[in-house]
């Protein structure tokens, strides 16, 4: 649920109702300029909160959930969103050259996993690995990989840290991949299925045009 539009489609309904409720309080009912501005403001608000309600309530019965599971998920989204901005952070004060294309592609799978829960909140079932185990890996790797790479000065055993952090984080990227793959996955399976229901309609379109020359084929 994006509430930046649901403000805005609220507001759309509430700031006619606070305008008419005004001019009703002001002339047919006869009540002061400042009694008229309280009940239109007072009817604002509760325009406002009656919406939210109800688009609240769309919102979980769409898409299958309790209230106690979206807060539940809502909080361990928060999370991972504060662990996504650290995890930027990392990646960005990073000055390898050679690992540029590794830190962009796990910087975008996880925003990507990350934007898809919050459109459709069931989707965090599908990523929990993610969430939970995955996502805390990549935070902790690039803060410690961010640290060692900027020292001014490096060993041969800080060198060796690096190269195996890379790695690390190498076959983390493909357990971030997954973890995509895994939230996408019923999606895939549908697009197969209407694919096949699809070639199955062309195929016996083809058998209805075509019967003498398919029965020929056969």
């Amino acid at each position: 649920m994006n509430p930046i539009l649901s403000l805005i489609a609220r507001s759309f309904v509430a700031v006619p109702v606070t305008v008419l409720t005004w001019l009703l309080c002001f002339f047919p009912l006869g009540q002061g300029f400042w009694a008229s501005t309280f009940f239109a403001i007072l009817g604002g608000i509760l325009t406002h909160v009656v919406l939210a309600f109800f688009q609240n309530i769309r919102f979980l019965k769409k898409h299958q959930l309790s209230r106690k599971e979206y807060r539940y998920i809502q909080k361990n989204l928060s999370e991972a969103k504060r662990k996504i901005n650290r995890l930027n952070k990392n990646l960005f004060s990073i000055r390898d050259l050679s690992s540029v294309k590794q830190r962009i592609d796990i910087l975008r799978i996880t925003k990507k996993i990350q934007k898809m829960t919050m459109k459709e909140p069931k989707r965090f079932y599908q990523a929990e690995q993610f969430y939970f185990s995955h996502l805390d890996s990549v935070v902790e790797l690039t803060e410690k990989y961010s640290f060692l790479s900027s020292q001014p000065k490096q060993n041969m055993e800080m060198g060796q840290s690096l190269i195996e952090t890379r790695r690390t984080l190498n076959e983390l990227t493909k357990v971030l991949e997954e973890d995509l793959y895994h939230v996408i996955s019923d999606d895939i399976d549908i697009l197969n299925f209407e694919i096949d229901v699809a070639k199955h309609a062309i195929n016996k379109q083809k058998d209805a045009k075509f019967p003498e020359e398919n029965r020929w084929k056969k």
